[in-house]
């Protein structure tokens, strides 16, 4: 069995050793149909917990597909501890949101309803299958969380003590988002990105007031919501997330492609 894997898939399933693991018919017909692999090949497993492991397939069936987990590819590694509170907005867009926020190492989405925000509701499921793929495609080792959605006060209410919320404002007196993040200690952190339509005054009003709320500003151009989540996320990340020097990287080492003219 080759050691390089021909994809990559979250599952379930406790990974270690010897571990049987079977996948469902999406997986299975993803496999067979559209990667067109057969038994014996390998495929890349994890599960949040276990580390990414080497796995070999071990047969295809009738709506099913198995494999036997053989080595640890990688240690497990949490990612930073960073949350995204946004307002949902229309499909595709929402889609959006969920797959670069995990792309860009967010631990937790959690939709909350803002005054202005339009849907009113939120299909969870479909979010973290986005996320789902997000982070297989992006190699993180941990899928990001999915909170229930909230009412956006009922959310703050409960706020944890020591997570910083930076409060992405349209407009007022705000601090630039890489002034404001790099006068704050490391550590637990959010970001609340609001509706399409804005946050109402009244509201912004409320959340400034809170104890733990950093307004931040993104520059001087208004940005759709999604546009806002991946420039604060990027902005945060680049400043004091996992993109800095002692951030780490835990994937096997990159294998450039032998030279051709090598010998000659």
């Amino acid at each position: 069995m080759s050691d390089q894997p021909k994809t990559r898939l979250y599952v379930d399933s406790p990974l270690s050793e010897g571990q049987a693991v079977g996948l469902d018919h999406e997986r299975a017909h993803f496999l067979r149909h559209v990667l067109r692999l057969d038994k014996g090949d390998a495929v890349a497993v994890f599960n949040g917990r276990d580390g990414e492991w080497l796995a070999a397939i071990d047969g295809f069936g009738k709506g099913w597909c198995s494999l036997t987990v053989t080595t640890r590819r990688r240690p497990q590694a949490d990612g930073p501890d960073l949350w995204l509170l946004f307002a949902p907005i229309k499909r595709g867009r929402i889609d959006f949101v969920a797959e670069k926020a995990s792309e860009l190492g967010v631990s937790r989405l959690w939709p909350v309803f803002t005054r202005r925000t339009d849907p009113n509701r939120v299909n969870t499921d479909r979010l973290r299958a986005n996320a789902i793929e997000a982070a297989e495609q992006s190699e993180r080792l941990t899928v990001p969380e999915m909170a229930d959605p909230l009412p956006l006060d009922k959310a703050l209410a409960g706020w944890p003590l020591g997570r910083t919320l930076y409060l992405c404002a349209e407009a007022g007196n705000v601090r630039p988002i890489a002034e404001a993040v790099r006068g704050r200690p490391r550590g637990p952190a959010a970001f609340l990105i609001g509706p399409e339509g804005g946050f109402a005054q009244s509201e912004l009003d409320e959340i400034c007031k809170l104890p733990f709320v950093v307004p931040v500003g993104l520059g001087p151009r208004i940005l759709r919501a999604d546009t806002a989540v991946v420039a604060a996320l990027a902005c945060w990340q680049a400043l004091s997330g996992d993109w800095t020097a002692d951030g780490g990287d835990t994937r096997p080492p990159f294998r450039a492609p032998a030279d051709p003219t090598a010998g000659e």
